[in-house]
């Protein structure tokens, strides 16, 4: 295989999922507060109306709305008080024309009534009669029975990440547990020697290990479990085995460090050795990121993720996040807001490449602007003072100031 034979993004993750066939979401079943950001792994209908019963969404008067029609400060309507409701108890009558009910905020409606008077527009009277001074029209003030939702409805689909609201119609619902996605474990390993761990002292010509944190900070973030290795030193022996040990462990590996071609780039090399088919992309038409590596071992994916802090996050946002959601069922685009900027200043790209452009967005009379964050694939700082990564798509030779681009928020 020739190695810089550079493929798109999207042609990458094609060939690897040709070579993998074992990338399937398994479920579980989870308790429903363990369940936020988790993938649901069924469709989910609901069993039950919400609500269940015409509640009233004030304190007031449940009535018969005709009754109350043409009512005014000057000349209310009388009615007959009927009785009061008690909240979590089904009504033991039902009104009649020209009677109403006392009645509080998420009460169930009587039979024989269909809207509710707010309290600050009735008088109640010594005698049991109350006064309504303002008229009211057929279900106001009232959640009808399954006007939220109907029984046998589908609810929320298979592939859904779900959030706390979801959680809440899941228990309006009267579910306490559900199935969901297992979350893949992510397996993430620094290579270099002179990459040491925060909290140690470094000596001239060492930096401290980012990726580890960033990599798996990220493998949190869309849903899976990373398991941290460290750091392991540009050794042959030493990255096959932390490698092989990985593979036993994960449902997906991602290195970081050792992806260009040079004499202590070894991380090709190891893969190679591991098995067939081995590495089934070495270079991406993309910027930052160009010397990644997908490989599929064990018939486990493998990425192999350039050094540079920058790069390696940008490379796993466009290959690594896919691969997770490939493991959770969920759709292959799902991530983070996306919005659309002017640019603020021109960028020129080679024509094939896709660049990613770390971009702060800012308000400017009224329009949104992305504003460029310039600076090496090393600078963490970069990302750190921007907003999300601005896309220039591999057919374009640039973008112009002014000219809108697509956003992904970090």
């Amino acid at each position: 295989m020739q190695l810089f034979e550079a493929l798109k993004i999207d042609e990458a993750l094609k060939v690897l999922k040709e070579n993998l066939i074992n990338v399937r979401a398994r479920s579980e079943e989870v308790e429903l507060l363990d369940a936020l950001n988790r993938v649901l792994a069924e469709d989910v209908y609901s069993p039950e109306d919400i609500p269940p019963f015409n509640r009233s969404t004030v304190d007031g008067y449940a009535v018969i709305a005709s009754d109350t029609f043409g009512a005014s400060e000057s000349l209310p309507a009388i009615l007959k008080v009927a009785g009061e409701i008690k909240m979590g108890e089904k009504p033991a009558f039902s009104l009649k024309a020209g009677e109403a009910a006392r009645i509080s905020t998420g009460g169930m409606l009587p039979e024989g009534s269909d809207a509710v008077v707010m309290l600050e527009y009735t008088q109640p009277l010594e005698d049991g009669t109350l006064l309504v001074e303002r008229p009211v029209a057929p279900g106001e003030n009232v959640i009808l029975k399954g006007e939220d939702v109907k029984k046998g409805d589908l609810v929320l689909k298979k592939g859904h990440t779900l959030r706390p609201q979801d959680l809440a119609v899941l228990a309006g619902m009267g579910f306490q547990k559900v199935r969901v996605a297992v979350s893949p474990k992510v397996s993430v390993i620094s290579t270099g020697d002179e990459i040491k761990p925060p909290g140690v002292e470094i000596r001239e010509g060492e930096i401290r290990d980012m990726n580890s944190f960033s990599v798996a900070g990220l493998v949190l973030k869309w849903g899976g479990i990373p398991e941290v290795f460290g750091v392991v030193r540009d050794d042959f022996d030493e990255i096959k085995k932390a490698v092989s040990e990985a593979l036993k462990i994960s449902d997906l590996v991602v290195i970081s460090g050792g992806s260009s071609v040079g004499t202590r780039d070894l991380t090709v090399k190891v893969l190679e050795s591991l098995g067939k088919p081995g590495v089934i992309a070495h270079g991406l038409a993309v910027k930052p990121g160009k010397p990644t590596i997908i490989a599929v071992v064990e018939e486990k994916p493998v990425v192999g993720l350039p050094g540079h802090p920058v790069s390696a996050m940008v490379i796993f946002e466009q290959v690594v996040r896919p691969i997770i959601s490939w493991f959770l069922g969920r759709p292959e685009d799902y991530g983070g807001l996306k919005v659309k900027a002017k640019i603020a200043r021109n960028i020129s790209s080679a024509a094939g490449r896709e660049d990613f452009i770390r971009v702060r967005l800012e308000q400017k009379e009224g329009e949104l602007w992305a504003v460029p964050v310039l600076g090496k694939s090393g600078l963490i700082s970069t990302m750190v003072e921007s907003h999300g990564l601005a896309r220039i798509a591999p057919e374009k030779l640039g973008v112009k100031e002014g000219e809108y681009v697509d956003v992904e928020l970090y």
